[in-house]
């Protein structure tokens, strides 16, 4: 490799990563193709299986050894289990013949896999009669978006248009909390949670809170000593045993705590921010609300959560582009800070979903350099990404509404537009005016 092509930024590293690139499109184009080819054919071998159960003859039976037959036939030339391809023949048939119109648009290049993963998972909560005008709707949201952005959008739409509230499904989902132990290999076991999503996002976090903090213990304890560090656990592997120590014996297992009941572990609380429309507060709609980043929670977790609050804020936003544009506390920087997470809800980089709580706030023309502290030059960006604006040859500048404008080091440029608020208002109709009197 020449010096010239290790350089970033030289016209020939420019030139083969343009090369790379073109290559991964063609690829994905031929890989789309392929992949709906295969979607097409399983569905063909799912109708060809039901077509067995037409006959008058026919039982319930009769039409599932057809499509078992059709499945192991299949399982032989694809190299997996007659369970799994079955599994996918269904599949293939609620994507194809339920959804056809995304089918199309993945096809035609508009959107890819992911968001007809995404569109389909969410409509099909829904009657099967509403499926295509939920589609026209979800196709036109995910195109310019990542699928993992769109997902939770997604979600949020299909419960508002299913004819029954979001509230009286999460009743009867939430009957069917439970714990399940999965036996794993090498002496290892899955123990498997169902809850409320509220519930465990304020579990995960806390627990990686703690992580965090036994973890920083850890570095100060060695450093600028003659102790050496024998606590080599990831962050992952510290939440696990947090997670026993809390449920085995009440209280994280750390040195420094022991004595102290939970000492400064016990003292972390999560952190939850959630959207919730005004009607939802007051009970006028059972709609879902939003969990920034994450996924819909039931609205009257979000009530609960907003009655024991401390602090509160209106969001107003613009009727016409739904960017929000002020809140009723409005100081710098605190308000400010507030401000932009209700604007940003996550990280502003194109297709990254990591929650504005656990982001930075980074001066898009560089505060150093003149760039000043309002809201036309503030967004939020998680750490990754805030490194790479600083240390590599991505450049962004902010436009009007809160739009981020990215652009690669090969000059591509990727809009970044500021997220749908989850709470708008809209102008209440005007009563008529009394006839005047003769």
């Amino acid at each position: 490799m020449t010096e010239a092509m290790e350089t970033p930024g030289s016209e020939t590293y420019l030139a083969a990563l343009a090369g790379i690139l073109a290559d991964v499109e063609d690829a994905g184009r031929v890989i789309a193709s392929g992949q709906i080819a295969e979607l097409r054919v399983l569905a063909a071998a799912g109708r060809l299986a039901e077509a067995q159960g037409v006959h008058s003859d026919a039982n319930v039976l009769l039409h599932d050894m057809a499509l078992r037959s059709i499945s192991a036939e299949v399982a032989g030339t694809m190299r997996m289990t007659d369970r799994t391809v079955q599994r996918r023949i269904g599949e293939a048939r609620v994507t194809i013949e339920g959804f056809p119109a995304a089918v199309a648009a993945w096809e035609a290049g508009r959107i890819v896999r992911g968001h007809v993963s995404a569109i389909v998972d969410a409509g099909v909560n829904l009657p099967a009669e509403m499926w295509a005008e939920f589609e026209a709707i979800a196709i036109e949201r995910c195109e310019g978006q990542t699928p993992n952005r769109v997902r939770g959008e997604l979600e949020i739409l299909a419960y508002r248009m299913h004819p029954r509230s979001f509230a009286e499904r999460h009743e009867k989902a939430t009957a069917g909390r439970c714990v399940r132990l999965v036996p794993g290999r090498d002496g290892m076991s899955d123990l498997i949670v169902t809850l409320p999503t509220v519930i465990v996002e304020g579990i995960h976090d806390r627990l990686t809170q703690q992580a965090r903090a036994i973890i920083d213990t850890r570095v100060e304890r060695a450093t600028g000593s003659e102790v050496v560090a024998t606590d080599a656990r990831t962050t992952d592997q510290v939440r696990a045993d947090v997670f026993a120590d809390l449920l085995l014996a009440g209280t994280p297992a750390l040195d420094d705590t022991r004595d102290t009941t939970a000492g400064p572990l016990g003292a972390i609380r999560a952190r939850v921010q959630v959207l919730v429309p005004a009607a939802t507060l007051t009970g006028h709609d059972d709609g879902p609300c939003d969990l920034t980043g994450r996924s819909p929670i039931d609205p009257a977790t979000a009530r609960t959560l907003a009655r024991d609050t401390r602090i509160w804020e209106r969001l107003f936003h613009d009727p016409t582009t739904g960017v929000t544009v002020s809140t009723d506390s409005y100081r710098v920087p605190s308000g400010m800070r507030r401000f932009l997470q209700a604007r940003d809800q996550h990280c502003r980089f194109p297709g990254c979903r990591v929650a504005a709580i656990r982001c930075e706030i980074d001066h898009t023309h560089d505060h150093a350099l003149g760039g000043k502290t309002e809201l036309s030059n503030l967004a939020h960006l998680c750490q990754r990404h805030h490194s790479m604006k600083q240390f590599t040859a991505w450049r962004v500048r902010q436009l009007s509404g809160g739009v981020l404008e990215w652009t690669s080091p090969l000059g591509r440029t990727y809009r970044e537009d500021a997220p749908t608020p989850a709470v708008a208002f809209t102008p209440a109709a005007t009563r008529p005016a009394d006839p005047a009197p003769f």
